[in-house]
């Protein structure tokens, strides 16, 4: 009987450039094996959605659907479950040992406790567990500084990570010849993949970004990326978050066209590391006497925050286009966050958890990283005192209103509200907080 070596699908999924397929593709060769694909719906994590309508698990079932049925077609299959990956994988290999489990890594703290909890149920059959890096450029301590120590900040990371770079160029991996390896699985045999329904979810029509996106959107998006009002932006997040498509095939076109299109790239992977080496950032301010904060916490400028009517037409703008469309452009997510934050002091934690619930391109390290940014709590080396003024905003962002208009359409009439705080009352009111809290720690 030819040797099983299973390869699970978690936040890659695609077929080619993916780093753990091709190493799973080498293994198989040198052991003679073929390869069986896992995905696993995670209950642990579909149970906490509350929206039956919710856009990335519709996105997700699509995306395993095209490589179920890409598999399918070179006369295999793959296997998609719906429980608690440590249950689903004992189940498995109790039934059908492998040779090896094979994936990709990630780096959130409780994806690192599955996989030591995976990691012993593997080696209680005997099989090696292992894990490549795909989901970034560089990880964990590739990038350090000369002492060996995390940097903290920016843009000595950024040289440093350039500097890497250029003595460690990346390459694409040829996984899709995995298809000439997979497991043959006859047309009867094939798993039906259980639906959207069968999991509390809902079927519907929603718009997804493209996977591709043109080099004179890169060339330009130095000039254009902070104007909400124009196609500035890739929009790709969501196709990172997933892995939908290859961080290494964006790199190596952006290189060549735009460099702050590539600072943009290494923020992402600097954010990954931060959490990595300070996993205590989940949950609590990466510089703890910002644990101190008095925050009001007050529930009805919350809402009125989060529902787009605090009377900042550039905070209400973004915050209606985050609810309609699950996207919010870049740079208005630091006035939204900067005005939830440090007008109304509400907590960060509330933003951060509403911006899970909400962004399709929701990816912890990152939401993480950047409203701890916006609180002043986290690794950025710029003081508290930084308010972002809207009203300034506005005029250097969106001068003819343009994003406002599509999203506002009241303003300017009597029916949009007055602000709910006045700029330097909140401004004021927010230094002498911060300050309080850190003479006090």
């Amino acid at each position: 009987m030819q040797k099983t070596l299973y390869f699970w699908f978690r936040r890659d999924l695609r077929l080619t450039d993916n780093h753990g397929l091709f190493r799973a593709v080498e293994l198989a060769k040198e052991k003679n094996a073929t390869i069986q694909c896992a995905f696993i719906f995670d209950k642990s994590i579909l149970d906490r959605l509350e929206n039956p309508k919710d856009t990335r698990v519709q996105f997700i079932h699509r995306e395993i659907a095209s490589i179920k049925a890409q598999l399918q077609q070179a006369g295999g299959d793959l296997m998609v479950w719906y429980g608690h990956p440590v249950e689903v994988w004992k189940e498995q290999l109790q039934a059908l040992p492998g040779i090896a489990l094979i994936c990709n890594r990630d780096y959130e703290p409780s994806a690192i406790h599955r996989d030591d909890q995976v990691a012993a149920v593997c080696a209680s059959h005997n099989m090696e567990f292992l894990s490549y890096k795909d989901h970034c450029i560089f990880e964990k301590s590739e990038v350090t500084k000369d002492d060996g120590k995390p940097y903290t900040v920016f843009t000595p990371y950024s040289r440093k990570w350039k500097a890497h770079l250029a003595q460690n160029p990346v390459h694409a991996f040829a996984s899709e010849t995995a298809l000439e390896m997979i497991s043959p699985v006859a047309e009867t045999q094939r798993r039906v993949m259980p639906t959207l329904e069968s999991m509390g979810f809902e079927s519907f029509s929603f718009n997804y970004p493209e996977k591709t996106i043109t080099q004179t959107l890169i060339k330009e998006y130095d000039k254009k990326r902070n104007f909400p009002s124009v196609q500035g932006t890739s929009r790709l997040g969501l196709h990172f978050r997933f892995g939908t498509i290859s961080i290494r095939e964006k790199l190596t076109k952006a290189l060549t066209l735009n460099e702050t299109f590539v600072n943009e790239l290494i923020w992402r992977d600097f954010y990954i590391q931060i959490l990595w080496h300070f996993p205590h950032v989940v949950g609590g301010a990466f510089k703890p006497l910002y644990n101190q904060i008095a925050w009001r916490n007050n529930e009805e400028d919350f809402a009125r925050w989060r529902d787009g009517k605090t009377g900042y037409p550039i905070v209400d703008a973004g915050m209606r286009e985050l609810n309609t469309t699950g996207f919010m452009h870049n740079r208005v997510r630091m006035i939204v966050a900067s005005f939830l934050t440090k007008h109304l002091l509400i907590d960060w934690r509330w933003g951060e958890a509403y911006f899970a619930e909400k962004l399709l391109d929701f990816e912890l390290a990152s939401n993480n990283g950047g409203w701890q940014w916006a609180a002043g709590s986290g690794v950025d080396a710029a003081p508290y005192f930084r308010v972002f003024n809207p009203t300034l905003q506005t005029e250097k962002f969106d001068k003819q209103f343009q994003y406002i208009k599509q999203w506002v359409p009241e303003y300017g009439t009597p029916n949009y509200p007055e602000p709910m705080v006045d700029h330097a009352f909140a401004r004021k009111r927010c230094l002498e907080t911060y300050d309080a809290a850190l003479k006090a720690g």
